[in-house]
């Protein structure tokens, strides 16, 4: 069952302007596994943060370093999450959460889908 979905969006040039103008914005908003991609993987990551955000619902007590995106060996992405994001996921009951990233000439865009953990019922065990 699905708990929630989230898209963000986000404009490449408009990104690169703001990590440009602040510096700390990297370091602030990707944890170091993140870091030191190009300018157009950081701006899909941060759309997949905001994503996530949305198809969770709240974003109380969130900090940016405990929604790390990951890809498995074939370049597949995913979450490690910690923190209040991992435990707002589990109050929600979520179990997986589906992550897909693009980027085509000056747009990044992310869609989360948040999916409810299931239950083995005791009928069938």
């Amino acid at each position: 069952m699905i708990v929630g979905i989230g898209v963000d969006l986000v404009d490449v040039p408009r990104f690169v302007r703001s990590i440009d103008r602040t510096p700390g914005l990297v370091e602030r908003l990707f944890a170091e596994g993140e870091r030191g991609r190009a300018p157009r993987s950081l701006a899909a990551r941060f759309a997949a943060k905001e994503a996530l955000i949305k198809a969770l619902g709240d974003s109380s007590g969130f900090r940016w370093h405990d929604m790390e995106v990951v890809t498995d060996d074939d370049g597949k992405p995913s979450f490690l999450l910690g923190g209040r994001v991992a435990e707002t996921a589990r109050a929600r009951g979520v179990g997986t959460i589906h992550l897909s990233l693009s980027h085509d000439g000056d747009s990044a865009l992310a869609f989360v889908v948040a999916e409810r953990a299931e239950r083995v019922s005791s009928a069938a065990q």
